[in-house]
């Protein structure tokens, strides 16, 4: 199956990024246009910023120097993701409309020059962005440049939350429509007769702002979902405008996958028409490219498999991170290329050109300010009009996963709010341990909603669920029961959508599946381990678990738990689920997956040399393997058997497409750099 491209104007792979004209004179623009030419751009980003140049007054519009870049890009050749201006309101809408103004949780007017400096539920905010959403869509809807609109940029980036009275009084309105103007229903679901803090008025509820002491999570967990609808809400106001007036355009906004606690990006992936992210690689750690792996895999996952976007991504060193290292010769190209191995099919940066003034002067372009004589800019033209050429018949194959790992944010928020057994319950450290352990075994990750079919994967993985839905429970159970391979983290299945304990013994919503029951956690102290047989190391947590149908894999030889089960198995109808009860680091983790992968019917591939990555994508015409490789040293990585599986196998044939040779039983792949073997 070819899946839809999502640009259907371009007919190939989109290379570019974000431009920003009104930033320097009109006699650059021309030779701006001719740079991207001899780069193999396609398509840029442009009008993201240019509120106030684009209405320099209310109501008051200047189209004539936009007139001018997309007619110039048109001639060139480039297409256009237009944006709506809306991540920047003008100073005038702030001096006109004081209650715009974002307020925080201590109750702190925030100014302006900056963006997103505006709050999401203001009236005056939503009338002036679907002015000027109209105004742009009017303007530019039969422009020939036009390819995609990108509407905002990465919604609550800034602004995520506002305790303004504004938004107070919409919190109130979100709510009445949740509980079904059910007052009772709201006091229930949020334990109210817990500290005396009953409600008889809808108007007596807040915004959970600073307090004395820890607000009502249930209270904390729904002001999150408000905020996070309250953003949908704007998305929504604008795409709907756009399609109004062009329907056969696609309409998507930037998203901040991974990166981004406060939205639920599960409640926006079928609002978009295609999913965009931005990815900006945390450059200190050491294991940057395991974090961009995971983030690729959770924006496809968000996508429902199908193609995305690679918004932004650096040609070299962001401006905002604590210590800005530049990348090394090279790793332009192999992020790029590790982000289209898992289902991008666009390679985008910020930005074009540098800008020599502003807050982000500092951050890398494809024209740095050394110009056309820098590194930079022979890898971005390199990249350009060598590499990705070669690569446009991956446009439509599809990324095959070998398992999936259950991500949810709701959850996220929950685990982490105040007054939990331990300071160091952290669900990103959770999810980040046991998906290096996959990709370390060169398995490739779907990430699943709790409640979404899961019978297509042989193992799931729940590294943190600690609020865990009656729906999710029964989802877990059925897939198990169905002959699936399940591993739980601790700390799941303890609470429902309302922060509120299940019934019975922890885990709670698991114990029948998992077949045991904990008796108390056993937090430890800062720097405190346990030992496990086999002389395995766990830290942070331990459990008093008892077994209920489950059998000790593992027990624990030292701490509180000393001699109790510290890892379990459960055989339940005709699959596994297999229970970790401590934190275990993904090297640790390691002779329990061998364990997990066997009940699981999963064989990682063998003989790859340490710091390749491997990938698998799928088309009706070719498989493709992708290998990267993050190591100092040239690797010959082995090309899996013809026919697999029969017993008859050959070895593995191919074509490399980046450099045109055909392989056999192997591929080498030089150090640091991307080889792609279609086969088939």
């Amino acid at each position: 199956m070819v899946q839809r491209p999502p640009i259907p104007r371009l007919d190939r792979l989109a290379y570019g990024g974000d431009y920003n004209p009104e930033q320097w004179p009109a006699e650059v623009w021309a030779e701006d246009v001719a740079l991207m030419r001899a780069a193999g751009v396609n398509l840029v980003s442009v009008g993201i910023f240019s509120w106030a140049l684009l209405e320099p007054t209310p109501g008051e519009f200047d189209f004539g120097w936009l007139d001018e870049v997309l007619d110039l890009l048109h001639d060139g050749g480039i297409a256009v993701d237009l944006a709506t201006p809306t991540a920047v309101p003008p100073a005038w809408l702030r001096r006109a409309h004081p209650d715009t103004r974002l307020v925080d949780r201590t109750g702190t007017v925030l100014g302006g020059g900056a963006r997103q400096s505006f709050c999401p539920s203001s009236p005056a905010y939503a009338q002036a962005a679907t002015r000027i959403t109209e105004a742009v869509a009017a303007r530019y809807a039969a422009h020939p440049a036009l390819a995609l609109w990108h509407v905002h940029n990465e919604y609550g980036g800034a602004n995520a939350l506002c305790y303004c009275a504004g938004s107070t009084q919409a919190f109130r309105d979100w709510l009445r429509e949740r509980y079904g103007d059910d007052l009772a229903a709201l006091n229930t679901a949020w334990g109210t007769s817990f500290w005396g803090q009953r409600y008889g008025d809808w108007a007596q509820i807040e915004a959970p702002t600073a307090a004395p002491t820890a607000v009502n999570p249930a209270q904390q967990l729904d002001f999150l979902r408000f905020s996070s609808d309250a953003h949908l809400a704007n998305f929504r106001r604008e795409r709907d405008i756009l399609r109004r007036h062009t329907p056969e355009v696609p309409v998507t906004t930037n998203f901040m996958l991974a990166n981004c606690k406060t939205l639920d990006y599960w409640r926006w992936a079928d609002e978009v028409d295609v999913v965009a992210n931005d990815h900006y690689l945390q450059a200190e750690r050491a294991d940057n490219a395991i974090e961009l792996a995971m983030c690729a895999d959770l924006t496809r996952s968000v996508a429902g498999g199908r193609p995305w976007l690679l918004m932004e991504h650096s040609t070299s060193a962001v401006n905002w991170q604590p210590r800005n290292i530049a990348k090394r010769p090279g790793e332009l190209a192999r992020n790029s290329l590790a982000h289209l191995a898992r289902g991008a099919e666009s390679v985008l940066f910020f930005q074009w050109r540098a800008a020599r003034f502003g807050a982000e002067k500092f951050h890398s372009a494809m024209v740095p300010h050394g110009g056309t004589g820098t590194r930079i800019w022979r890898e971005v033209v390199a990249l350009g009009t060598e590499v990705l050429p070669r690569l446009d018949e991956l446009r439509g194959t599809t990324v095959v996963a070998d398992a999936a790992i259950l991500w949810d944010w709701q959850s996220w928020w929950a685990v982490e709010l105040e007054w939990r057994p331990s300071v160091d319950l952290d669900f990103r450290e959770r999810v980040e341990a046991c998906y290096e352990r996959l990709w370390r075994d060169r398995l490739t990750v779907d990430f699943a909603h709790p409640e979404t079919a899961l019978d297509g994967y042989p193992l799931v993985v729940v590294p943190s669920l600690y609020l865990t839905t009656p729906a999710a429970a029964e989802n877990l159970r059925r897939y198990v029961a169905g002959g699936g391979t399940l591993l739980v983290s601790y700390f799941s299945g303890i609470v429902d959508a309302t922060d509120t304990v299940h019934p019975g013994a922890y885990p709670g919503a698991l114990r029948d599946l998992l077949g045991l029951t904990v008796d108390e956690f056993l937090p430890l102290r800062a720097g405190e381990t346990v030992t496990l047989d086999e002389g395995l190391t766990g830290d942070v947590w331990a459990e008093a678990v008892e077994l209920a149908g489950a059998e000790a894999v593992l027990r624990y030889t030292d701490g509180p738990a000393a001699g109790g089960p510290a890892v379990t198995r459960h055989s339940y109808g005709a699959g596994t689920a297999w229970y970790v009860s401590t934190r275990l680091g993904a090297a640790t983790l390691a002779p329990v997956m061998t364990q997990v992968y066997a009940d699981a019917g999963i064989a990682p591939p063998a003989g790859v040399p340490d710091g390749v990555e491997l990938v698998r994508r799928t088309g009706p015409a070719a498989d493709y393997l992708i290998a990267i490789n993050h190591s100092a040293a040239d690797a010959r990585v082995p090309l899996p058997a013809e026919p697999p599986g029969t017993g008859a196998e050959l070895p593995g044939t191919g074509v490399e497409l980046i450099t045109g040779a055909s392989c056999a039983g192997t591929v080498t792949v030089p150090a640091g750099q991307v080889r792609v073997v279609r086969r088939g």
